[in-house]
């Protein structure tokens, strides 16, 4: 069996549910996930993303390879919920179109909820967004909560590390980034191989912002 479909299996094991209930979980017609198993036939990805929305504490890299370990560390940082605004606020994508602007402030309605986050305590943090897509994944899914640090020069890019970048285009994405060949423009990776990498000049760039972690809500 592949690794993929022996992850569905020991999900299913591990939750104690048959594989027609993880199916009706996921949204699959009845036989998706069981007849693949009986064939070791490929899957959609799709199901592997729908497995991920509805286990979270699942690790993707071991859904996807068998890597151990199988549940997320419970080292993840946790954030959670203050009603004092002194805490790191949680923004739609949205409401931080424009963070490289040094006038850029966000509005109180821009924020969905504060957070405090006492393992980061010794960090700076400007905001939190909410990862969407899959062009990151397995590092990051969709749904998933990260922490971001406004960078105001360039040369505290840190190179093949993930940002979020505001573009004029195509508005925020969550990318890698490298140097490019021209000094003009800048390489955004994913980490998913379905998804090429591309150029984006810098003169699209309107903010750079450093991803310090991902973030579990409390």
């Amino acid at each position: 069996m592949n690794n993929i479909l022996d992850s569905f299996s020991k999900v299913a094991k591990n939750e104690g549910v048959t594989i027609t209930k993880l199916e009706q979980v996921i949204g699959a017609s009845k036989g998706v996930l069981s007849r693949a198993i009986a064939n070791n036939s490929d899957i959609q990805a799709k199901w592997i993303l729908k497995l991920v929305e509805n286990y979270p504490q699942y690790n993707s890299e071991w859904l996807l390879t068998g890597k151990e370990p199988m549940l997320k560390s419970k080292n993840t940082p946790i954030a959670i919920k203050t009603s004092s605004t002194n805490g790191y606020p949680l923004v739609s994508v949205t409401a931080i179109g424009g963070f490289g602007n040094n006038a850029f402030t966000i509005l109180p309605q821009d924020v969905k909820d504060y957070y405090n986050i006492p393992k980061f305590s010794n960090k700076k943090i400007d905001f939190m967004i909410e990862v969407e897509g899959s062009s990151m994944y397995p590092k990051y899914s969709s749904g998933d909560i990260v922490a971001c640090t406004v960078i105001k020069e360039s040369r505290f890019i840190q190179w093949n590390k993930t940002h979020v970048i505001a573009t004029k285009e195509q508005g925020i994405i969550i990318k890698r980034i490298k140097k490019a060949a021209s000094e003009d423009s800048l390489i955004m990776i994913s980490d998913n191989e379905n998804y090429d990498p591309f150029n984006v000049p810098k003169e699209e760039i309107t903010g750079i912002a450093l991803v310090v972690g991902v973030i579990r809500l409390e």
